[in-house]
């Protein structure tokens, strides 16, 4: 072996073998983006599940009866009511200046906090406030007494104390030995008492006030047709008055009737004994319900908790609409939303049909869809802004100038009211539906167009009998997300026709039966009205909860029927679901 040959072996021997390594970029590999969208997914997921949950949880809840506390103070003064709420808070000097040594070193110890419960105390009329922080520093005792009611008024808001008195046209009960069976009896029969003088006052009253205003309304008319003194006008005058004077008479009678009920009524009184050792009278069928909360079986407990909710479905708000019931906003919710279904339902397939089966593909009609997409994006504020100028004050005013001028200056459609109201928000969903429509219109495979066309069908009979019953699924898909986004809009409502308080329903007995000129009540405004627009947002708190699971119940509702049919129609069409 030579020498250069035993040099070069030398050289491999001494030098180590280098080892490729091969690595890969971790962008290139699948699972961490694929446990992050996991991730995301299940966040989001726990997210929605928690907001149902407290939704849920504390509406179900509100009309639940609690117990009421008698809570002694330090200084001997003593507050009563139900527990709401409790927290932690940390002191400020004055507060701590005020504890002895021993609450002090207490205080220092749990790190500077002091927990305190809030306790519903009712009374407003004698106190002045519905709620009030006791700090546990100032508890020197804790009791539930059994002989301490909780009454719900008709005005004023809840008492919470005990039953001082009660006269019973001149039957006078005093003390802890009231009958109470008796008690219960005898304010049933005054709510009947009540509800019966606010039917003659309210309805039949109500409706002898509307004939006497029809009568006028009747002389005004036939002024603006003949003149003011026109023989026409004279006849209609006397008319009016003969009309008037008989239905003066039926007036006179039905007043007559309620001041009697009224004056039977003042004869039941309660007094009720705060606390505090104040006291309140009033007439017993002021007292809407009242229960003994420290006294309750498990079955009492279940008949408040079921006539609560009874009350809350089917009677009209009271006392700021923090309590009672939300029948007229439950009307106006899911009235309302018919009504836009029905108005964007034609306008956004008749749409979406011209652009995808007429309309020339070219520059004009990409600007028009793009233009549609737009609108989706358009603040709900602004469409409320073109519904109170365009609908309200232009074509209602004209409206009122063609078809009641009598009416003027009042005005009629002229105003918000429920049709405008419908009809913002179809302008506000109809780009939801033509999308979701066209989408569908295009999903239809092209093999059957041409099929019906080859069998002699004309362009029409082939886009009614084969088109649109197979894109209806997608249709339908379109006005359930419409459904879902009109019925929670508040914002355009508030300038279009939704009010605080609408006792009066669009449909009632007098001709032409459906009044769409009226205001109404929605729920999305009265979750607004109650939780920032009460005296006491802690009172309306409870309603806000109870309402907002009643809004997302009522549009789970709506939007399960329209998936429903959304099913049937995939069924029969199986080969072009979309």
């Amino acid at each position: 072996m030579t020498a250069t040959a035993e040099k070069d072996m030398s050289r491999t021997a001494a030098k180590p073998r280098s080892v490729r390594k091969y690595s890969a970029d971790i962008s290139a590999v699948g699972e961490p983006f694929l446990w992050g969208l996991g991730g995301a997914l299940a966040l989001g997921i726990i997210l929605i599940a928690g907001f149902l949950t407290l939704i849920f949880w504390n509406g179900v809840t509100t009309f639940w009866p609690k117990p009421v506390a008698v809570v002694t103070l330090n200084d001997g003064a003593k507050v009563a009511g139900e527990p709401f709420r409790a927290e932690v808070f940390r002191p400020d000097a004055a507060f701590l200046q005020a504890l002895t040594p021993a609450q002090r070193a207490e205080v220092a110890a749990d790190d500077g906090f002091v927990s305190r419960t809030m306790y519903r105390i009712g009374n407003y009329d004698l106190f002045g406030e519905d709620f009030r922080w006791v700090p546990e520093t100032q508890k020197a005792d804790v009791s539930y007494p059994e002989n301490f009611f909780f009454f719900e008024r008709q005005e004023w808001g809840a008492f919470v104390g005990t039953i001082a008195a009660v006269d019973l046209a001149g039957r006078k009960l005093e003390g802890p030995g009231i009958d109470l069976s008796l008690l219960h009896d005898e304010q049933e029969a005054a709510r009947d008492r009540f509800e019966r003088i606010r039917e003659i006052e309210r309805d039949e009253i109500g409706a002898i006030n509307h004939y006497l205003n029809e009568l006028r309304l009747d002389v005004r008319r036939a002024e603006l047709r003949y003149g003011p003194d026109s023989p026409e006008v004279r006849e209609a005058k006397a008319e009016a008055e003969a009309r008037a004077a008989e239905l003066q008479v039926e007036y006179r009678a039905l007043a007559e009737t309620a001041s009697a009920i009224k004056a039977e009524d003042a004869q039941y009184r309660i007094t009720l004994a705060a606390v505090d050792g104040q006291t309140k009278e009033m007439q017993l069928s002021q007292i809407v319900r009242f229960y003994a909360a420290n006294d309750l079986s498990y079955f009492e407990k279940w008949g408040v908790y079921l006539s609560r909710w009874g009350e809350f479905l089917s009677e009209d708000p009271r006392e700021a609409n923090t309590e009672g019931g939300i029948l007229p906003a439950i009307f106006g919710t899911v009235v309302m939303t018919l009504m836009m279904v029905i108005v964007v339902a034609p306008f956004g397939v008749i749409t979406a049909l011209y652009l995808r089966e007429y309309a020339k593909q070219g520059r004009l009609v990409a600007i028009v869809r793009i233009s549609v997409n737009n609108l989706a994006g358009v603040p709900s504020i602004v469409y409320g802004v073109f519904g109170v100028g365009f609908f309200a004050y232009t074509v209602g005013g004209g409206i009122d100038a063609l078809f009641f001028p009598e009416r003027l200056p009042s005005p009629t459609f002229g105003t918000g009211g429920i049709l405008w109201s419908a009809l913002t928000l179809a302008l506000l969903t109809v780009p939801v539906v033509i999308v979701a429509s066209e989408e569908a219109l295009a999903a239809v495979p092209r093999s059957m167009r041409e099929g019906s066309l080859a069998c002699g069908a004309s362009k029409w009979q082939t886009i009614k009998w084969i088109v649109l019953p197979r894109a209806m699924p997608g249709v339908m898909t379109g006005l359930i997300l419409a459904m879902a986004r009109g019925a929670g809009e508040v914002a355009p409502l508030m300038l279009v026709g939704v009010v605080k308080l609408a006792p009066e329903l669009p449909v009632d007995g007098f001709f032409p039966y459906i009044h769409l000129e009226r205001s109404f009540m929605h729920l999305g405004f009265h979750i607004f009205d109650v939780g920032f627009q009460s005296r006491n947002s802690e009172a309306g708190k409870p309603m806000v909860f109870v309402t907002t699971l009643l809004l997302l119940a009522l549009i789970v509702l709506m939007n399960s029927s329209a998936i429903y049919i959304r099913n049937r129609l995939k069924k029969k069409f199986v080969g072009s679901q979309f």
